[in-house]
Protein backbone atom coordinates (compact mmCIF):
# COMPACT_ATOMS: atom_id res chain seq x y z
CA UNK A 1 0.00 0.00 0.00
CA UNK A 2 1.50 3.53 -0.75
CA UNK A 3 2.46 5.69 2.17
CA UNK A 4 2.81 9.41 0.85
CA UNK A 5 2.67 10.64 4.48
CA UNK A 6 5.29 8.57 6.22
CA UNK A 7 8.51 6.86 5.69
CA UNK A 8 9.62 3.69 7.15
CA UNK A 9 13.26 3.23 8.07
CA UNK A 10 14.63 -0.59 7.41
CA UNK A 11 15.75 -0.34 10.96
CA UNK A 12 13.84 0.17 13.92
CA UNK A 13 16.10 0.18 17.43
CA UNK A 14 15.25 1.46 20.63
CA UNK A 15 18.12 1.84 22.76
CA UNK A 16 17.79 1.21 26.59
CA UNK A 17 17.16 4.47 28.97
CA UNK A 18 20.13 6.16 30.15
CA UNK A 19 19.82 8.00 33.27
CA UNK A 20 16.21 7.54 33.44
CA UNK A 21 16.08 9.08 29.78
CA UNK A 22 16.69 7.78 26.08
CA UNK A 23 20.04 8.55 24.35
CA UNK A 24 19.90 10.72 21.37
CA UNK A 25 20.54 9.63 17.74
CA UNK A 26 23.48 12.16 17.67
CA UNK A 27 24.74 10.63 20.93
CA UNK A 28 24.95 7.24 19.53
CA UNK A 29 26.50 8.10 16.56
CA UNK A 30 29.51 10.03 18.43
CA UNK A 31 29.78 6.72 20.33
CA UNK A 32 29.92 4.03 17.47
CA UNK A 33 32.35 4.67 15.01
CA UNK A 34 30.80 4.11 11.97
CA UNK A 35 33.06 3.08 8.83
CA UNK A 36 33.51 5.60 7.03
CA UNK A 37 31.15 5.61 3.12
CA UNK A 38 32.92 5.83 -0.28
CA UNK A 39 32.21 9.42 -1.97
CA UNK A 40 32.51 11.42 -5.15
CA UNK A 41 33.89 15.03 -3.74
CA UNK A 42 35.42 16.31 -6.46
CA UNK A 43 32.73 18.32 -7.08
CA UNK A 44 33.90 22.37 -8.05
CA UNK A 45 30.20 23.57 -6.48
CA UNK A 46 31.35 27.43 -7.28
CA UNK A 47 31.64 26.34 -11.65
CA UNK A 48 28.78 23.91 -10.93
CA UNK A 49 26.80 26.45 -9.93
CA UNK A 50 28.05 29.16 -12.35
CA UNK A 51 26.79 27.15 -15.78
CA UNK A 52 23.74 26.28 -13.85
CA UNK A 53 22.76 30.11 -13.60
CA UNK A 54 23.96 30.76 -16.85
CA UNK A 55 21.67 27.80 -18.53
CA UNK A 56 18.78 28.51 -16.97
CA UNK A 57 18.64 32.43 -17.54
CA UNK A 58 16.02 33.60 -19.09
CA UNK A 59 13.75 30.43 -18.74
CA UNK A 60 13.04 30.42 -15.29
CA UNK A 61 10.01 32.15 -13.04
CA UNK A 62 10.75 35.15 -10.52
CA UNK A 63 9.95 32.69 -8.01
CA UNK A 64 12.44 29.87 -9.46
CA UNK A 65 15.47 32.71 -9.31
CA UNK A 66 14.59 33.01 -5.76
CA UNK A 67 15.29 28.97 -5.40
CA UNK A 68 18.91 29.46 -7.26
CA UNK A 69 19.55 32.28 -4.79
CA UNK A 70 18.56 30.10 -1.40
CA UNK A 71 20.70 27.03 -3.33
CA UNK A 72 23.67 29.88 -3.18
CA UNK A 73 23.18 30.57 0.31
CA UNK A 74 22.75 27.12 1.46
CA UNK A 75 25.50 25.80 -0.71
CA UNK A 76 28.38 28.44 -0.95
CA UNK A 77 27.41 31.07 1.84
CA UNK A 78 27.51 27.40 4.15
CA UNK A 79 23.15 28.52 5.39
CA UNK A 80 21.55 25.59 6.72
CA UNK A 81 19.25 23.71 4.44
CA UNK A 82 16.83 25.65 6.34
CA UNK A 83 17.48 28.66 3.37
CA UNK A 84 15.59 26.67 0.94
CA UNK A 85 11.88 27.28 0.36
CA UNK A 86 8.83 24.76 0.75
CA UNK A 87 9.12 24.56 -3.11
CA UNK A 88 12.81 23.74 -3.90
CA UNK A 89 11.87 20.45 -4.73
CA UNK A 90 9.18 21.62 -7.36
CA UNK A 91 12.01 23.58 -9.14
CA UNK A 92 14.77 20.60 -9.15
CA UNK A 93 11.49 17.95 -10.73
CA UNK A 94 10.98 21.22 -12.89
CA UNK A 95 14.52 21.21 -14.46
CA UNK A 96 15.09 17.47 -14.42
CA UNK A 97 11.70 16.41 -16.15
CA UNK A 98 10.76 19.34 -18.63
CA UNK A 99 12.60 18.88 -21.97
CA UNK A 100 12.71 22.46 -22.22
CA UNK A 101 16.16 22.27 -20.32
CA UNK A 102 18.83 20.84 -21.85
CA UNK A 103 20.48 17.87 -20.89
CA UNK A 104 23.87 19.66 -19.69
CA UNK A 105 20.98 22.24 -17.52
CA UNK A 106 20.13 18.68 -15.72
CA UNK A 107 23.59 17.41 -15.49
CA UNK A 108 24.57 20.76 -13.72
CA UNK A 109 21.60 20.81 -11.48
CA UNK A 110 21.96 17.13 -10.44
CA UNK A 111 25.77 17.60 -9.55
CA UNK A 112 24.78 20.55 -7.33
CA UNK A 113 22.50 18.19 -5.33
CA UNK A 114 25.45 15.80 -5.56
CA UNK A 115 27.60 18.09 -3.40
CA UNK A 116 24.51 19.02 -1.10
CA UNK A 117 24.76 15.66 -0.76
CA UNK A 118 27.95 15.77 0.98
CA UNK A 119 26.02 18.26 3.78
CA UNK A 120 24.42 16.68 6.76
CA UNK A 121 21.49 18.41 6.99
CA UNK A 122 20.46 17.79 3.81
CA UNK A 123 17.96 15.08 5.09
CA UNK A 124 15.36 17.70 5.32
CA UNK A 125 15.38 18.19 1.72
CA UNK A 126 14.66 14.72 1.36
CA UNK A 127 11.82 14.63 3.56
CA UNK A 128 10.31 17.08 1.83
CA UNK A 129 10.08 14.68 -1.18
CA UNK A 130 7.69 12.25 1.02
CA UNK A 131 4.78 12.79 -0.79
CA UNK A 132 6.03 13.45 -4.72
CA UNK A 133 9.12 11.50 -4.67
CA UNK A 134 10.48 13.68 -6.93
CA UNK A 135 13.84 12.18 -6.48
CA UNK A 136 13.49 8.50 -6.44
CA UNK A 137 10.87 8.30 -9.56
CA UNK A 138 13.91 10.32 -11.01
CA UNK A 139 16.52 7.54 -9.70
CA UNK A 140 13.79 5.09 -10.92
CA UNK A 141 14.23 6.49 -14.65
CA UNK A 142 17.91 6.20 -14.96
CA UNK A 143 18.25 3.92 -18.14
CA UNK A 144 16.21 6.23 -19.64
CA UNK A 145 18.70 9.33 -18.77
CA UNK A 146 21.30 10.42 -20.94
CA UNK A 147 24.92 8.85 -20.07
CA UNK A 148 26.06 11.57 -18.29
CA UNK A 149 22.84 12.57 -16.17
CA UNK A 150 23.52 8.93 -15.17
CA UNK A 151 26.80 9.56 -14.00
CA UNK A 152 26.01 12.92 -12.66
CA UNK A 153 23.00 10.91 -10.54
CA UNK A 154 24.76 7.76 -9.52
CA UNK A 155 27.44 10.70 -8.16
CA UNK A 156 24.81 12.45 -5.83
CA UNK A 157 22.93 8.81 -4.89
CA UNK A 158 26.25 7.95 -3.84
CA UNK A 159 27.34 11.00 -1.90
CA UNK A 160 23.86 10.07 0.23
CA UNK A 161 25.93 7.71 2.02
CA UNK A 162 28.26 10.19 3.23
CA UNK A 163 25.65 10.92 6.73
CA UNK A 164 23.74 8.38 8.52
CA UNK A 165 20.86 9.73 7.99
CA UNK A 166 20.67 10.37 4.42
CA UNK A 167 22.06 6.94 3.64
CA UNK A 168 19.42 5.49 6.04
CA UNK A 169 16.92 7.57 3.81
CA UNK A 170 18.16 5.64 1.09
CA UNK A 171 17.26 2.38 2.39
CA UNK A 172 13.73 3.28 3.37
CA UNK A 173 11.00 0.52 2.57
CA UNK A 174 7.68 2.68 2.15
CA UNK A 175 6.26 2.23 -1.23
CA UNK A 176 4.39 4.17 -3.40
CA UNK A 177 3.17 3.72 -7.29
CA UNK A 178 4.82 5.20 -9.86
CA UNK A 179 4.54 4.53 -13.89
CA UNK A 180 2.36 1.30 -12.51
CA UNK A 181 5.05 -0.36 -10.93
CA UNK A 182 5.23 -0.41 -6.36
CA UNK A 183 8.78 1.25 -5.28
CA UNK A 184 10.37 2.64 -2.47
CA UNK A 185 13.76 3.76 -1.82
CA UNK A 186 15.43 0.76 -1.03
CA UNK A 187 14.26 -0.47 -4.40
CA UNK A 188 15.27 2.44 -6.50
CA UNK A 189 18.95 2.21 -5.00
CA UNK A 190 18.92 -1.31 -5.74
CA UNK A 191 17.93 -0.81 -9.22
CA UNK A 192 20.43 2.55 -9.40
CA UNK A 193 23.25 0.32 -8.07
CA UNK A 194 22.97 -2.95 -10.57
CA UNK A 195 22.41 -0.45 -13.15
CA UNK A 196 25.70 1.07 -12.64
CA UNK A 197 27.78 -1.90 -12.34
CA UNK A 198 26.50 -3.56 -15.23
CA UNK A 199 26.83 -0.47 -17.17
CA UNK A 200 29.44 -0.62 -20.57
CA UNK A 201 30.49 2.89 -19.00
CA UNK A 202 33.80 2.94 -16.98
CA UNK A 203 32.44 5.69 -14.77
CA UNK A 204 29.26 4.30 -13.58
CA UNK A 205 30.59 1.11 -13.02
CA UNK A 206 33.20 2.70 -10.77
CA UNK A 207 31.17 4.50 -8.82
CA UNK A 208 28.19 1.74 -9.13
CA UNK A 209 31.21 -0.25 -6.91
CA UNK A 210 31.37 2.60 -4.54
CA UNK A 211 27.00 2.09 -3.80
CA UNK A 212 27.56 -1.64 -3.36
CA UNK A 213 30.30 -1.01 -0.62
CA UNK A 214 28.10 1.52 1.14
CA UNK A 215 25.41 -0.47 1.04
CA UNK A 216 26.95 -3.31 2.52
CA UNK A 217 28.84 -1.29 5.32
CA UNK A 218 24.94 -0.86 6.61
CA UNK A 219 23.28 -2.46 8.87
CA UNK A 220 20.25 -3.45 8.07
CA UNK A 221 18.12 -6.28 9.19
CA UNK A 222 14.73 -6.97 6.90
CA UNK A 223 13.05 -9.03 4.71
CA UNK A 224 13.37 -6.67 2.10
CA UNK A 225 16.23 -6.40 2.23
CA UNK A 226 17.13 -10.62 2.14
CA UNK A 227 15.48 -9.97 -1.44
CA UNK A 228 17.89 -7.39 -2.24
CA UNK A 229 20.90 -8.67 -0.95
CA UNK A 230 19.79 -11.79 -3.23
CA UNK A 231 19.59 -8.85 -6.10
CA UNK A 232 22.69 -7.38 -5.84
CA UNK A 233 25.06 -10.71 -5.22
CA UNK A 234 23.39 -11.63 -8.78
CA UNK A 235 24.91 -8.87 -10.74
CA UNK A 236 28.00 -8.94 -8.44
CA UNK A 237 28.04 -12.40 -10.15
CA UNK A 238 27.68 -10.70 -13.25
CA UNK A 239 29.62 -8.11 -12.73
CA UNK A 240 33.03 -10.32 -12.12
CA UNK A 241 32.99 -11.23 -15.44
CA UNK A 242 33.75 -7.44 -17.06
CA UNK A 243 37.22 -7.55 -15.81
CA UNK A 244 36.93 -4.85 -12.76
CA UNK A 245 39.92 -3.17 -11.20
CA UNK A 246 41.35 -3.67 -7.61
CA UNK A 247 39.54 -1.21 -6.06
CA UNK A 248 36.44 -2.62 -7.57
CA UNK A 249 36.59 -6.37 -6.65
CA UNK A 250 37.64 -5.17 -2.85
CA UNK A 251 34.26 -2.97 -2.82
CA UNK A 252 32.38 -6.23 -4.67
CA UNK A 253 33.62 -8.43 -2.37
CA UNK A 254 32.78 -6.69 0.79
CA UNK A 255 29.15 -6.38 -0.28
CA UNK A 256 29.52 -10.29 -1.28
CA UNK A 257 30.52 -11.03 2.40
CA UNK A 258 27.74 -8.94 4.05
CA UNK A 259 25.39 -10.23 1.58
CA UNK A 260 26.21 -13.52 2.65
CA UNK A 261 25.54 -12.80 6.07
CA UNK A 262 22.13 -11.10 5.44
CA UNK A 263 20.83 -14.22 3.35
CA UNK A 264 21.52 -17.76 3.21
CA UNK A 265 20.08 -17.93 -0.66
CA UNK A 266 23.38 -16.28 -1.78
CA UNK A 267 25.75 -19.04 -1.24
CA UNK A 268 23.93 -21.18 -2.98
CA UNK A 269 23.81 -18.47 -5.84
CA UNK A 270 27.34 -18.41 -5.75
CA UNK A 271 27.68 -21.73 -6.40
CA UNK A 272 25.00 -22.32 -8.93
CA UNK A 273 26.28 -18.82 -11.09
CA UNK A 274 29.42 -18.28 -10.07
CA UNK A 275 32.03 -16.76 -11.11
CA UNK A 276 33.52 -17.85 -8.01
CA UNK A 277 35.42 -14.62 -6.49
CA UNK A 278 38.52 -17.36 -5.96
CA UNK A 279 39.69 -16.32 -9.37
CA UNK A 280 40.92 -12.89 -8.29
CA UNK A 281 43.16 -14.36 -5.52
CA UNK A 282 46.69 -12.63 -5.72
CA UNK A 283 45.07 -9.35 -6.53
CA UNK A 284 45.90 -7.71 -2.91
CA UNK A 285 45.95 -9.01 0.55
CA UNK A 286 43.00 -7.30 1.34
CA UNK A 287 41.22 -8.83 -1.90
CA UNK A 288 42.48 -12.66 -0.89
CA UNK A 289 41.35 -11.46 2.94
CA UNK A 290 37.44 -11.20 2.09
CA UNK A 291 37.87 -14.44 -0.73
CA UNK A 292 39.18 -16.36 2.43
CA UNK A 293 35.67 -15.45 4.50
CA UNK A 294 33.47 -16.03 1.05
CA UNK A 295 35.49 -19.45 0.40
CA UNK A 296 34.67 -20.81 3.94
CA UNK A 297 30.75 -20.06 3.18
CA UNK A 298 30.95 -21.28 -0.44
CA UNK A 299 33.95 -23.39 -1.04
CA UNK A 300 35.59 -23.22 -4.82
Amino acid sequence: MSDTNSETSPVTQTQPPQNGKERSKSTEEKEIPREPALTCKDINIKTELECLVKLLDGKITKDEEVAIEELHQYLIEDEGSWALGDNFLVFVQRVLREQTFSPDTRIHMIRTLAYAALKDDVIIILHQDRRDHTLMNFGYDIEKHTPEEQQAWAMFMCNLFEHVSPSEWLLYISEWEYMGQTISNIRVTTKVAVHCILSNCPALKNTGTMMLYNIAIKEVKTVVFDDVAIELAMAILQFFQSSPNEDQIFRACKALVRFLEVSPDVAAIIQMIGPHPKQFSGKSERVDDLIKIISCKVPA
